[in-house]
Formats: C-alpha cells, structure tokens, sequence
C-alpha cells in the first residue's frame, strides 16, 4: 500500500499528519544520519520531529486553499479541523518545530551560524503565522511558497555551522599537535 493509497483510504485529519511521516523530506533526517553516522542518535530524532511539526505548519496553511473544495467532496482537513482555531495551531506546530530545531543544534553542538539561521526561521514562522489570512486563498498560497526561502536559509545555518565546527576541530587538533612538538 503507497502513502496515495493511505491518503485515500483514510480521509480523516490526521491525513496530514501522515503526509508529514512520508518516506520522503522528513524521513530523509533520519535515513541520511544513519547512512553516513551508521546509526541513529538522539539528533536526527530531534530534527524529524521538527520537520515534521514544520510540515503541519505549512500544509496547514496550504489546505486552508481548499476549503470549499473539501467540504463539498468530503475531505476532512486541518483546515476544516482547526477552523479558527488555525493560527494556534499554526503556533503550536511553529513554537515545536524551533524548539526541535533548537534540540537538536544543541545536541548536534552546532555553531552560531546555525542558530542565527534558527532566529531568521523563527522570524520567518512567526510572520507567516502572524500575518496568513487563512480565508484567502492567493494569501495562503504566498505563504506556503515562502516555506522554500525558510529551508534555504536553515539548509545555509546547518551547512555554515558544521564548516565551521569543522574548522574549530581542525584548529584544536592542530594546537594539539603544536603544543606536543
């Protein structure tokens, strides 16, 4: 049975929440962590969660789109769930997804850079969530394409912070040797 096959066979709220469990972007956490680590750690745990939260955020967003169409064909959306309840929502998955995020830079050791990326996403989230007019369809669907800038920008923390960990390990290593000469 595909995740298409999931999706049809089960039209519930909670739809959502499997799209977020696909083997595909947020499964990508924990398979390239093990590929390349060799096992699993506390760490991609950490930022599946995140990802998985942050895709709630969105799609949340996205199917707010679609409203009329879901009523009328029997969808059970987020956005039908949630109603006007949407923007805590939108909150709780954002506030969960940056402590995540925070989680697992801190368990990663990450450097600064990580987290001024961490900052501009949490601005970025904030902004979507504070300003998403989820009765406009042209509105949500400007919001959920800024999700593409949000994972660029976290996509540069997590890379800039890790040369430069890497960097901070290549300089002790070399005081090391340094100080044994």
């Amino acid at each position: 049975m595909t995740s298409d096959d999931m999706d049809r066979k089960f039209k519930s709220n909670q739809k959502k929440i499997w799209q977020g469990k696909r083997l595909t972007f947020n499964w990508g956490a924990l398979l390239g962590w093990s590929a390349i680590q060799g096992s699993l750690s506390s760490v991609p745990i950490a930022l599946y969660l995140a990802a998985l939260q942050w895709t709630l955020l969105y799609d949340t967003i996205y199917a707010h789109q679609d409203k009329a169409d879901d009523i009328m064909i029997g969808v059970k959306s987020t956005a039908l769930r949630f109603g006007e309840n949407t923007k805590l929502w939108l909150t709780g998955f954002g506030s969960a997804a940056v402590a995540g995020l925070g989680l697992a830079g801190h368990l990663a050791d990450q450097t600064w850079p990580y987290y001024v990326a961490l900052a501009a996403t949490s601005a970025q989230l904030g902004w979507q969530i504070g300003t998403v007019n989820i009765d406009d369809s042209s509105d949500c669907w400007k919001k959920f394409r800024s999700n593409q800038w949000l994972g660029a920008i976290l996509f540069a923390g997590i890379v800039a912070g890790t040369l430069l960990k890497e960097e901070k390990k290549t300089d002790l290593k070399k005081d090391d040797s340094d100080n044994k000469s």
